[in-house]
């Protein structure tokens, strides 16, 4: 391993070796304004090339683009890799512009099927739920997961946005390997319940947007006045309005640690997303999304950043000052059902 690759650790008791950051693809095709597809494939090998093997994308990511476009990528690294999907949010016919929750196991097979089409490959590595339909029995749901696993179709399964609950009845009907939540110096409610029971299972944590969607980077400060008509940040109530000004103040700490260390904001947010493995020993591999090269590689560069206790202690307040909901319809969120 040369000087400037990152490290490794398994996704959990049951699944595969990757390294301890991956890479979040959805906002190459996706939901985050302008792309530039150049860039991103730029981003996809530089990651590689740092040590990052884990990468995320969705059926629900452009309807499916997202997949297509990270294809060619798996196809020419495919040994290289850990390729994680999911399904579960669906577009009904009736309202192309909305999405709606399916569990229930046709609607799984039709999806896998539909990916592994996309993604041109013959087994997706980790197959996620990405959300969860209450009104279908786990049992059945991840039952059929399993059954993908027995025909080859998937190596490994992971849930997003879970209770510890429901994690516990997943966990036996099938061994888990992820559990893929929002977690960051902005959204820590899974520490209460989620992360104790993911380390008892042996399930390692995915945190998504541990950047808290870029806010965290100092990057935006209002999404409704600096980001474009089409970014779906400015959907999001923490980075609108009065949310987003409260919101801005709380960044002062961060901005603090990072003077001193001599890095930007971003890099002592991931670093402390990153130390969280240490802090509830557990596997922990955040997957920051970019779409640029040189951002990929600054993100990877905080896996080498050590806190120390004191600047843990001041960062510790910022998540319970945050002002507004993570989503405007929390239906896509396992906040309320602990």
């Amino acid at each position: 391993m040369t000087d400037n690759r990152i490290a490794t650790a398994r996704l959990g008791d049951t699944g595969p070796e990757a390294g301890v950051q991956g890479l979040g693809c959805m906002g190459m095709s996706f939901a985050y304004g302008p792309t530039d597809a150049n860039a991103s494939r730029a981003t996809l090998e530089r990651a590689l090339e740092l040590g990052v093997t884990l990468y995320d994308t969705a059926d629900a990511y452009g309807n499916g683009e997202n997949e297509k476009f990270l294809s060619p990528f798996f196809k020419a690294h495919r040994d290289e890799l850990v390729i994680a999907t999911k399904f579960a949010l669906a577009i009904p016919p009736e309202d192309p512009t909305r999405r709606i929750i399916r569990n229930d196991p046709p609607y799984i097979r039709q999806a896998v099927e539909a990916s592994l089409k996309r993604l041109d490959v013959e087994a997706i590595d980790v197959y996620y739920m990405h959300r969860r339909d209450v009104n279908v029995p786990i049992e059945d749901s991840v039952g059929t997961m399993a059954e993908l696993v027995r025909e080859g179709k998937v190596k490994h399964l992971g849930l997003s946005e879970v209770t510890a609950a429901e994690l516990r009845e997943a966990q036996a009907v099938h061994p888990i390997a992820a559990v893929q939540s929002e977690w960051s110096l902005f959204s820590r409610d899974i520490e209460a319940q989620v992360v104790p029971a993911a380390r008892e299972l042996g399930v390692a944590l995915v945190p998504y947007s541990p950047l808290g969607r870029g806010f965290l980077t100092g990057s935006f400060t209002n999404a409704d006045k600096e980001l474009t008509a089409d970014d779906f940040r400015r959907q999001q109530p923490r980075f609108t309005g009065d949310n987003a000004t409260a919101n801005a103040a709380l960044l002062a700490p961060i901005r603090t640690v990072a003077e001193a260390h001599g890095v930007s904001l971003g890099q002592i947010a991931l670093a402390w997303v990153q130390q969280q493995a240490e802090v509830h020993g557990l596997p922990v591999i955040p997957i920051p999304g970019t779409r640029k090269p040189g951002r990929v590689a600054e993100n990877a560069a905080a896996t080498k950043i050590e806190l120390t206790k004191e600047e843990l202690e001041l960062l510790e307040p910022i998540a319970g000052q945050v002002a507004g909901d993570r989503y405007a319809d929390m239906r896509f969120s396992s906040a309320g059902r602990e």
